[in-house]
């Protein structure tokens, strides 16, 4: 869902290197994330390129000194929320973002729906209102 890499991270798309084609389901995770011709461009030449590359190609969300303290981080972000609330962003990024539009809007009233009606949703408010942490069933 989210990637972050260090400022001196180096990536590459090596296979052709060994005469191979890419693998490790790179047909499925890249698809959604660089251009045809991009995977192409850096399939072909096995270019190495580093974390502003990345970043601009959208392989990686962003570019931390300690990635691994900011995924802990995003980490205790998100299970601090609504478990019911997380699950419903993912489903609408992961399934709206391709479709037609008013699928999309259908899709996002549903979720929103079905959140309006969950014991966590009236657990956000009212710790929110009581301002202490709120405590989620799951």
């Amino acid at each position: 869902d989210l990637r972050y890499a260090s400022p001196d991270v180096q990536m590459s798309i090596m296979e052709a290197k060994w005469g191979l084609i890419p693998d490790m389901a790179i047909s499925a995770t890249l698809r959604h994330l660089v251009p045809p011709d991009r995977v192409k461009e850096l399939a072909f030449s096995a270019e190495v390129f580093g974390a502003e590359e990345g970043l601009r190609l959208g392989t990686i969300t962003r570019i931390e000194d300690d990635p691994l303290a900011a995924a802990r981080r995003m980490a205790a972000a998100i299970a601090a929320k609504s478990p019911d609330a997380m699950r419903g962003i993912k489903r609408l990024v992961n399934e709206a973002w391709y479709r037609p539009e008013h699928e999309g809007l259908q899709l996002e009233a549903q979720i929103q729906i079905e959140l309006l009606r969950s014991p966590n949703q009236g657990e956000a408010v009212r710790a929110a209102l009581e301002k202490r942490p709120a405590k989620f069933a799951d």
